[in-house]
């Protein structure tokens, strides 16, 4: 019997007259059906937020300890949701495992930050004529969060938004990407049994030109948090006008490998770290720019490593490499994969697509204007390019309307420093790969990439808004 997903709302599980489909992405076979939501749910679901935000706040203390139940069910479950990610998205099962390990911890950030949330002493005094005057400022939750998810990392993204909206006293309306709903709804039932009271959280599901359009235009909604293509983030930024919206737009993260490096470490890292979660990733390892007098060796590792990796079957404990989130999407990888080789580039691994999966691919002899270097690939697919100059190097990392992480392997602090200084990225990671990140540090892009910063800490301070309080004496 296929499970259902259905819609939360104002603490129940609503059903419609509309289901959809979801699919084990490397079979096809239909996992489950979601409910789809139209614009009374979407209506029911704004006004179970606003009326919880109203109606019942939630005391700092009680936020942390939520949160922090949360947590801790997130990590009593954590073989369900990490074989509900693997069947769901795809991804490998140790993947799935280190991504549920991540939740566990964006959870009990958000929990710690809850306790944290401050303003400061204003020195008003120190200007002439305020010296009978004292001055304050003061956070408040902003009301209404919007969280819309992607597909690639559904569990910890989504506690990323949810974690941070609750921990600032926020009330939340969740819109899972429409391929991975099921882990999204796991989530909305561990923060109800971690005891968040109803209307706090409610989910609802459906395509984001229909209930992503009707979230946008609603005026009851505060605060947006985005993950996806610079193209919906771009629309939903000109949807909602003045409130204030926080978008992670991807990006295609370029990498420098100089020849003071550990080559070794450098392109195991880099080959890794471009094929993990098929390369469905924001910060992914996509444009490698590698220093001339190492490029030959440095292309002969990564083609050998690229070998070695098992694709397959996601729930294998072997397997390396899961299918991409459709068939639809590999064919589109391997369209521009073919394009750039018929435009010169050269074949250097991979290639060859079965179904939903792409074998892992690499190109060198790439020109910057093929799509598989200036656009966001999001496949298993990167490119290698060498340099003489890191003056050249760090133009042509540059040479894009990306800019979330970028990264550089070198022994030279001074080199290090440089990039660090000149390369347009919100993140520069030294001697290890674009893709790192640790849930607490602050996460966001430049350019295209986005606009805003996730990481608790840092996210809670936009879903926050600052008072000012004079007393005069």
């Amino acid at each position: 019997m296929v499970a259902e997903v259905r819609l939360f709302i104002n603490g129940e599980w609503v059903t419609t007259n509309q289901k959809e489909q979801v699919l084990n992405k490397a079979t096809g076979e239909t996992l489950a059906e979601y409910y789809v939501a139209g614009a009374q749910e979407v209506d029911a679901a704004i006004a179970a937020a606003r009326n919880a935000f109203q109606s019942k706040k939630l005391a700092p203390y009680l936020r942390y300890e939520i949160l922090k139940r949360a947590s801790e069910l997130i990590a009593a479950r954590q073989d369900d949701l990490a074989f509900t990610l693997s069947w769901e998205v795809g991804k490998t099962l140790k993947e799935a495992k280190v991504e549920v390990a991540r939740a566990v911890q964006t959870m009990l950030l958000s929990a710690e930050e809850s306790k944290r949330i401050h303003g400061e002493i204003v020195p008003i005094d120190g200007s002439p004529g305020n010296e009978n005057r004292q001055a304050w400022t003061k956070r408040f939750p902003r009301g209404v969060v919007c969280a819309i998810t992607p597909f690639n990392v559904p569990a910890n993204l989504t506690c990323h938004k949810i974690g941070p909206a609750i921990a600032a006293g926020n009330a939340v309306v969740y819109k899972p990407a429409s391929a991975t709903p099921i882990i999204g709804a796991k989530i909305c039932e561990i923060m109800q049994d971690a005891g968040l009271p109803s209307g706090y959280l409610n989910m609802v599901m459906g395509a984001g030109s229909v209930v992503g359009e009707a979230l946008a235009k609603d005026e009851r909604i505060d605060f947006y948090s985005f993950t996806g293509s610079a193209e919906v983030g771009m629309k939903l930024k000109n949807t909602v006008g003045f409130r204030p919206i926080s978008l992670e737009l991807g990006g295609n993260s370029p990498t420098l490998v100089h020849s003071d490096a550990d080559l070794e470490a450098a392109a195991l890292a880099c080959t890794r770290a471009a094929f993990a979660n098929a390369g469905q990733l924001c910060i992914s390892v996509q444009r490698v720019y590698v220093h001339a007098p190492i490029y030959d060796e440095f292309c002969k590792q990564a083609a050998a490593l690229a070998q070695t990796l098992k694709i397959g079957n996601p729930l294998d404990p072997a397997t390396d490499i899961g299918p991409m989130i459709s068939e639809q999407e590999a064919i589109r990888a391997e369209t521009w994969v073919q394009e750039a080789v018929a435009a010169g580039a050269k074949l250097l691994a991979g290639g060859r697509r079965r179904g939903p999966f792409l074998e892992p691919t690499i190109l060198t002899q790439v020109k910057p204007q093929m799509k598989c270097s200036c656009q966001e690939v999001f496949a298993p697919v990167f490119t290698i390019v060498p340099y003489d100059t890191i003056d050249e190097a760090i133009a042509l990392a540059n040479d894009s309307r990306y800019g979330l992480q970028s990264a550089v392997f070198t022994n030279s602090l001074p080199l290090a420093t440089r990039c660090a200084e000149e390369l347009e990225a919100g993140g520069v990671i030294i001697n290890d790969v674009s893709t790192f990140r640790a849930d607490l540090m602050p996460y966001g892009g430049w350019k295209q990439s986005g606009i805003g910063k996730e990481g608790p800490r840092y996210v809670i301070e936009e879903m926050t808004k600052e008072k000012l309080v004079v007393l005069k004496m």
